[in-house]
């Protein structure tokens, strides 16, 4: 039988997994924590019975990726929540953009860009099914919907900051760019506008769900499928080498795959790597940190925008002009008295995580890259800006630094949660300029980590993509 060690139980780990379990592989996934999950844990952070997600937790990508639809994971668990508003982007003078569904509750928002904004997004929105299917492959690739794949394309070349242009008004170009900043960098750059455009577009066509139980029924509802499949994970074992793969499973497997950063598939496979991977690997570029806080409250936070208090994700940076200086400043490794932060209301749209008059809000600021310094005041003062009072609703605080969450996920270098930088070069060729971006010409071993195409996000592709390069492989 071909047999299978995944490194890293992370989804898109586990996302390798279960594709090559379900060709009949088997497979053994080795994680070093003491619990699986990566990037989709959640845990009980400040108070007992509240939940918080410890990385990632929204996912307007994630249902509707296309290999994670496929699985079924309803069998194993696995339901989505929506809020009734899906984003809020609050501004100084008390206005905010509304994110939803519902394109027309979104445009009466933006005041006089309403127009403009839905010449822009109505159409990417209505291709977005579509566009899935052809941003979540490889880029070398021949597109199934090439019209759909020109038209966003063509917006998604530009730079955030030239795309904002399309609007008049404060709330359109600040919302967008607020959006567009999940790119963890530069807005003034090509290709910046791109995840904006994404993001926006599965807001309205999908929006921004949550899991219901917390971010860790992903990784939960994936494993059981894999140990349906015959497949095991193993907690708790660090892998240092290829050579202690074979020393933990007992015999050397036909397919390593590494659902890890760049910098550790380097140390792991060593001598064996070809010196131009080596020297590309080695070269690959790491972003902007996150600094997380999360906060058990009372009650509510009070948003001086009622909205907001029914917003399952809030954006807070100000206007455009304001999102573009701090990100460039966070990006050039200067720390802003300002940061952008993203702020959690998961609970509304899931109370499971609540215990009694406690809810749990999950908190990040954008840091720069390896920043060792103390942001929660600054988390803090950003939400009580928008939230007058917010500080007398606190009950516990839990906070990481981007230091602190390198040490928490080794995957995540400096505290870049995105697993690379996304300038226009890694946003295309990542992690190196190769037609198969997966193989890293050892044979039988491969890259599988977000740090592959299509890059951040809990949507399994990279692990999916990397499992069908493998397969391939294998049946030469």
């Amino acid at each position: 039988m071909v047999t299978a060690v995944i490194v890293g139980s992370g989804p898109n780990g586990l996302a390798a997994a279960v594709r090559l379990a379900q060709e009949g592989v088997d497979v053994t996934v080795l994680e070093g924590s003491d619990r699986p999950g990566g990037g989709t844990r959640t845990s009980e952070l400040t108070l007992p019975g509240l939940l918080h997600d410890e990385c990632a937790a929204f996912h307007p990508v994630g249902v509707v990726s296309p290999f994670l639809t496929s699985l079924g994971l309803g069998r194993f668990g696995l339901k989505w929540r929506w809020p009734e508003i899906d984003l809020a982007h609050p501004l100084d003078d008390g206005r905010a953009v509304l994110l939803t569904r519902d394109m027309e509750r979104t445009t009466a928002s933006v005041g006089v860009d309403a127009d403009a904004w839905r010449r822009l997004f109505a159409p990417i929105a209505a291709d977005f099914d579509k566009l899935v299917h052809e941003v979540l492959r490889p880029m070398a690739h021949v597109p199934r919907h090439p019209v759909a794949l020109i038209r966003f394309g063509a917006n998604a070349l530009l730079p955030a900051t030239w795309t904002a242009r399309r609007w008049k008004g404060d709330p359109a170009r600040a919302a967008f760019m607020g959006i567009a900043a999940h790119a963890f960098g530069r807005l003034d750059t090509p290709l910046s506008g791109s995840v904006g455009l994404m993001l926006t577009a599965a807001g309205h066509a999908v929006g921004w769900p949550v899991a219901a139980g917390g971010t860790q029924s992903i990784s939960t509802a994936m494993i059981r499928l894999l140990e349906s499949l015959g497949g095991t994970v193993r907690t708790g074992v660090t892998v240092t080498s290829l050579e202690h793969v074979r020393e933990l499973t007992g015999s050397a497997p036909d397919i390593v795959m590494l659902d890890t950063a760049p910098d550790a598939a380097v140390r792991i496979v060593g001598g064996q790597l070809p010196v131009r991977v080596r020297r590309a690997l080695t070269r690959y570029r790491y972003g902007p940190a996150v600094h997380k806080v999360d906060f058990a409250i009372d009650g509510d936070v009070p948003w001086t925008n009622e909205d907001c208090r029914r917003a399952g994700a809030l954006h807070l940076g100000g206007t455009a002009e304001e999102v573009v200086a701090v990100e460039g400043a966070t990006a050039r490794g200067t720390m802003p008295v300002r940061p952008f932060v993203l702020v959690g209301q998961q609970y509304l749209a899931d109370p499971s995580r609540s215990a009694g008059p406690n809810n749990p809000l999950w908190a990040y600021a954008h840091v720069p890259h390896g920043y060792a310094g103390d942001a929660t005041k600054a988390v803090v003062d950003q939400i009580e800006r928008f939230a007058p009072g917010f500080r007398d609703r606190i009950v516990a605080t839990r906070a990481r630094t981007a230091t602190q969450t390198a040490a928490y996920n080794p995957n995540y270098v400096g505290g870049d949660i995105s697993a690379g930088a996304n300038t226009a070069r890694q946003i295309v060729l990542r992690p190196r300029l190769a037609l198969n971006p997966y193989a890293l010409d050892v044979p039988g071993v491969y890259l599988c980590s977000s740090a592959t195409p299509p890059g951040g996000g809990v949507h399994g592709m990279c692990g999916a993509n990397a499992a069908d390069a493998a397969l391939s492989w294998l049946r030469r």
